[in-house]
């Protein structure tokens, strides 16, 4: 539903409506909430469509969907049986002296589809609660229904039709983690039989086939990945003596095309997802971990920006991005670049010598081109958290991945390439980062205070933070500081228009270099391959439906890095309660409006609620006693007492 009022806030052509959606928007219209011009869907001026915020006293907000666009105010007597959460179509209150409000039209939905629940018992009696905050859920269970389970049992609930649509398992099996963090967005591993059949139908790549393709095959290409990767999205080979750069890219428009199955559970992901021990890929795996795979030692379709560096500028002198064919000759893993940087790995053949030969004289390039980007944007030391868990889905140890020298040259290569891709078009999907706002960056710099630094205003955000980076270094505190100065900004989202990359410094970016794993980067392909074909027909599809397509992605996007956060949480939160009682080194990491801090122990990245302490302050070392766990809600809380000087 969501989704809809998205599109008819933007605009809905009629050319675009799913059968779906046709029962919906002709009654809006018959309601007079939608007007009909140009074949297209839209919004009535005196209407507007959000989500219902958090109601008080009777009145609420309603997060109004758009972008520049004010929250409107729902005043008392004019809510309904609305409640948060709730999708709302609301009648604008036009010529009512102050904050603009309005009173609601219609209740047409749940802002979450889908949420979990599960069976407590208090006092003899048993009921179905939601998982997150222990209030009854919509749907309902009778006496006999709930008897018939047992206690802790979880269920997905369907919320738009308030209906119990499966049993995942009971909150006492680890095992359910998994299932618990899927249901909440109604994310899936399997794909249906037709989607595997078409992915299935492929064959293998035929150069023959493929005539009008740049055959790049002689060209010494590798992919340098993590060890676990299966889906290879990107390649590169570095022509030294003529300064050229190719970023080859999997070709994965070749195979999803336009509204075909594939496409259309692909749009519904729009993301893969990593967990721990596993992914629940975007694409069938035939085609993620196969074909459009770039792996070692066959043909396969790429995508090819082929970018002429000037190596004084340091700026790309040309670029050309086409279709081609190449043949990888080399698998790695970030450990061998790491280990071949380092002088401890040797060629062993003449192809290897090859690519190892050109990855040295291509790290210098990567090197200056890293120092004149960090001139203009940040260099962030936030640390990712990498969780082991065993056949029993409990955790066994948690490290902190460290960026290498491998990891940085491919960056810097991705990083120029999604740069060329974004200046092919006005209108797009671009990969956008605001400036902070000055309240936020207040915030930042009054915490910071009170840890002791001297914030020293500067004449540019820039060169504040640089210094503020700076003074962390030197107080040992630099992923922590960059943590809370990542929590100051926006965040990064898609966006039909360019208004730039605040973090990264550029002026316009893009996805281009991961279209197995993320849908944005299938869209910036598509729209690059009309712009290179002049196929009017082909670019106006991709537009026309682009805003759509970036706020929809970009929601997605938060759901997937939910899915990934919330599974960790639920990790911990497991361990917690196997050492409860025991006392552990953690560190405070935010202490308003809550004390919380994070284990720097045996286990290392859990979050903790600190429910009793001594004063504390932000970043101070303490021992962290655990206290209880909500394994439902995976909430750790513990008490914190000053650390012994060591």
């Amino acid at each position: 539903m969501k989704s809809l009022l998205i599109k008819l806030t933007l605009g809905l052509s009629e050319l675009d409506i799913s059968p779906e959606e046709r029962l919906l928007v002709n009654n809006f219209l018959a309601k007079k909430y939608l007007t009909f011009n140009d074949n297209i869907y839209k919004f009535n001026s005196k209407y507007r469509a959000g989500t219902l915020g958090l109601v008080q006293n009777g009145t609420a907000y309603l997060n109004v969907i758009g972008e520049n666009v004010r929250d409107l105010f729902i005043g008392e007597g004019d809510l309904g049986t609305a409640k948060e959460g709730d999708l709302i179509i609301a009648q604008r209150l036009l010529g009512v002296r102050g904050t603009p409000s309005a009173k609601i039209a219609e209740i047409v939905g749940r802002a979450q589809s889908y949420s979990v629940a599960y069976i407590i018992q208090k006092e003899n009696h048993r009921s179905l609660v939601d998982i997150k905050t222990d209030y009854p859920i919509g749907a309902e269970l009778s006496t006999d229904e709930l008897n018939s389970y047992e206690v802790g049992d979880v269920f997905k609930v369907n919320n738009q039709e308030n209906t119990v649509m499966e049993k995942l398992g009971n909150i006492n099996d680890p095992l359910v983690d998994e299932k618990i963090v899927l249901a909440q967005f109604n994310k899936h591993d399997e794909f249906t039989p037709e989607v595997l059949e078409l992915a299935s139908s492929f064959k293998q790549v035929d150069a023959s086939k493929y005539p009008n393709r740049k055959d790049l095959r002689d060209l010494p290409f590798c992919t340098i990945d993590p060890v676990t990767a299966k889906d290879f999205d990107d390649a590169i080979c570095w022509d030294d003596k003529n300064t050229t750069l190719y970023v080859a890219i999997a070709d994965v428009s070749e195979y999803v095309t336009p509204f075909g199955p594939i496409d259309n559970e692909a749009i519904y992901r729009s993301f893969s997802i990593y967990l721990p021990h596993r992914s629940i890929p975007m694409l069938p795996r035939q085609l993620s971990e196969t074909l459009c795979s770039l792996q070692a030692h066959v043909d396969r379709l790429a995508y090819v920006f082929e970018m002429k560096l000037d190596l004084e500028t340091l700026e790309v002198s040309k670029s050309k991005v086409y279709e081609a064919i190449i043949h990888s000759d080399r698998r790695f893993n970030y450990e061998e670049i790491d280990e071949f940087l380092d002088g401890k790995l040797k060629a062993k053949n003449d192809k290897e010598g090859e690519i190892f030969d050109y990855l040295t004289k291509l790290k210098v390039v990567t090197d200056a081109l890293k120092i004149k980007r960090l001139k203009v944007g940040y260099d962030f030391r936030s640390n990712e958290l990498e969780m082991f868990i065993d056949e029993n889905s409990n955790l066994t140890h948690t490290t902190y991945a460290e960026e290498t020298p491998s990891h940085a040259l491919i960056e810097d290569c991705m990083l120029l390439a999604n740069k060329e891709a974004a200046k092919q078009f006005e209108r797009g999907i671009f990969r956008i980062h605001e400036p902070p706002s000055q309240a936020k960056i207040q915030i930042l710099y009054q915490e910071l205070a009170g840890i002791g630094m001297q914030i020293d205003i500067k004449e540019t955000i820039k060169e504040t933070i640089t210094d503020i980076q700076r003074q962390a270094r030197e107080m040992g505190l630099e992923s922590e500081v960059d943590t809370l100065i990542i929590r100051s900004q926006m965040q990064a989202r898609y966006s039909p228009l360019n208004s730039g990359h605040f973090g990264l410094g550029f002026d316009a970016y893009t996805h281009f270099t991961s279209p197995i794993r993320r849908y944005s980067d299938l869209i910036v392909h598509r729209l690059l391959k009309a712009i290179g074909r002049n196929d009017t027909i082909e670019g106006s599809y991709v537009l026309r439906n682009i805003e759509v397509l970036s706020m929809t992605i970009s929601e997605k996007e938060r759901e997937a890095d939910t899915v990934e956060n919330e599974f960790m949480a639920r990790k911990f939160a497991r361990w917690a309660n196997e050492h409860i009682g025991e006392s552990f080194k953690a560190r405070i990491n935010a202490t308003d409006p809550e004390v919380k801090a994070e284990l720097h122990d045996e286990i290392m990245g859990a979050r903790l609620g600190i429910t009793s302490h001594e004063n504390v302050v932000l970043f101070e070392d303490v021992i962290a006693k655990i206290e209880t766990v909500d394994i439902a809600k995976a909430r750790i809380f513990a008490s914190a007492a000053k650390r012994d000087e060591e």
